[in-house]
């Protein structure tokens, strides 16, 4: 499933092409995804325009004229292509073309000017919602939600206060989207690495007797920052199913120093250990037994 930096990177694509476009017309080419589609959703879409083009952990947000947010999630398998208009790209060594067309196009936007927005998304997993502006937010599937990683709210003081009386694993607390938002099983495994951070540490040792942050939650909070900026900076990690807007993959995967590495040197300085592979709560962990503790 696409995290945070996937997610993050799509919008950045779409903002350009997207933010004060009009929607001339839509097509819904099946009535549902993972769930129906809104009820008239092509007619309530038509004539509409595209205010500010957001995100909210794994979700993509479309501000509309008239008080009305489409949000979008990508699902498991779902993305976006842009076609008809000048969209930025980095083509390079990983870059590969995307097909064009196909049964899996389910969700298309006419924008004003030629050009077109298709969801495209094979396992159906994904989901366009459109909700009124002022219930956004307690919306049943954000009003849970943490603070942004990227955001002042996250911070060591914070994550320490939330952890503090967690007597699961690490790993767990991190995934925990009440916790902390949009972080996902990549990304996670990536900045326990480079904190230096055992997965199977308990989340509660991150804070002192007093709740305060201690050393290890202010290098946690530095490392999550450090792996998300130079994630959507690569734009994001392809495994399946992630493209960019313009097709391009994203390239971070080539930097990962655990995440799929089970059986090879680990990367930090002068450490000798083997890179391990264990399942925590039904998902892949990948860690260093030597230096991670």
């Amino acid at each position: 499933m696409p995290e945070l930096p996937e997610v993050e990177t799509v919008r950045r694509g779409l903002m350009p092409v997207l933010q004060g476009a009009v929607i001339e017309s839509a097509e819904a080419r099946r009535p549902d995804l993972r769930w129906p589609l809104p009820e008239n959703f092509a007619e309530r879409l038509a004539g509409r325009r595209i205010e500010a083009v957001g995100r909210r952990a794994k979700y993509l947000l479309a501000d509309l004229d008239g008080g009305e947010v489409m949000i979008l999630h990508l699902g498991m398998s779902g993305s976006i292509r842009i076609e008809g208009a000048q969209v930025k790209g980095r083509p390079g060594l990983f870059h590969h073309a995307r097909s064009n067309g196909g049964p899996h196009d389910h969700v298309v936007l006419h924008l004003a000017g030629g050009a077109t927005v298709t969801f495209n998304d094979p396992r159906r997993f994904g989901a366009i919602l459109i909700v009124p502006y002022d219930r956004l937010f307690s919306h049943p599937l954000l009003a849970s939600l943490g603070p942004e990683p990227l955001g002042n709210a996250f911070n060591a003081e914070y994550l320490a206060r939330a952890c503090a009386r967690r007597q699961t694993s690490l790993k767990a607390a991190l995934l925990d989207q009440k916790l902390v938002a949009g972080l996902g099983n990549i990304y996670v495994c990536e900045a326990l690495f480079r904190a230096r951070l055992s997965p199977r540490r308990l989340a509660h040792t991150l804070a002192t007797r007093a709740g305060g942050p201690t050393r290890r939650a202010e290098v946690l909070v530095t490392a999550i920052r450090e792996v998300l900026r130079e994630a959507i900076q690569a734009g994001g990690s392809s495994l399946r199913d992630h493209r960019q807007v313009d097709g391009e993959l994203g390239y971070f995967q080539h930097a990962f120093r655990v995440y799929d590495r089970e059986g090879l040197a680990c990367t930090a300085l002068r450490c000798k250990g083997v890179i391990q592979r264990m399942v925590q709560g039904g998902r892949s962990t990948f860690f260093c037994p030597v230096c991670q503790r």
